[in-house]
């Protein structure tokens, strides 16, 4: 069954989305990232300044297919079909259609009142589909 986690309290969500990348391409992982295009378009800049020392490949699901085969994170609007279905990491409102083939779900909260309200339906929709969800508040972690 599908391991969903949800990241509360990002005080920048697509900045901790670069950070989170960094990390699970650094251990080997596949990403597949899902959201509005304008969330997407703003990580994809993201990750292309986050860091003078880091850079996270990544490319959009409709780059050429050399690309997107040697690209580790993978930016979708959509995850129809999508090459892995290794990590999903949502940075958007709405629970991605076919989450359930992905071994992991991350789902990241900023601190918005609007993000939260979102989230929580997402957490819900997981909990009456009979998903057990991991509760990581970024609000707890030291510096």
């Amino acid at each position: 069954m599908t391991e969903v986690a949800f990241h509360f309290n990002a005080p920048d969500r697509v900045a901790y989305a670069c950070r989170l990348l960094r990390k699970a391409v650094s251990n080997g992982a596949k990403i597949v990232v899902t959201g509005h295009a304008d969330t997407l378009q703003a990580l994809d800049s993201a990750l292309w300044t986050f860091s003078p020392v880091d850079f996270v490949a990544h490319c959009y699901l409709e780059s050429d297919a050399w690309v997107v085969a040697a690209s580790p994170v993978i930016l979708a609007p959509s995850i129809e079909s999508v090459p892995h279905q290794q990590v999903l990491l949502n940075i958007g409102h709405l629970v991605p259609s076919g989450f359930e083939r992905f071994e992991r779900v991350i789902e990241v909260v900023g601190m918005e009142d609007d993000d939260r309200q979102h989230a929580r339906s997402r957490w819900k929709h997981y909990t009456e589909q009979g998903f057990t969800i991991k509760r990581h508040d970024l609000a707890l972690k030291p510096s």
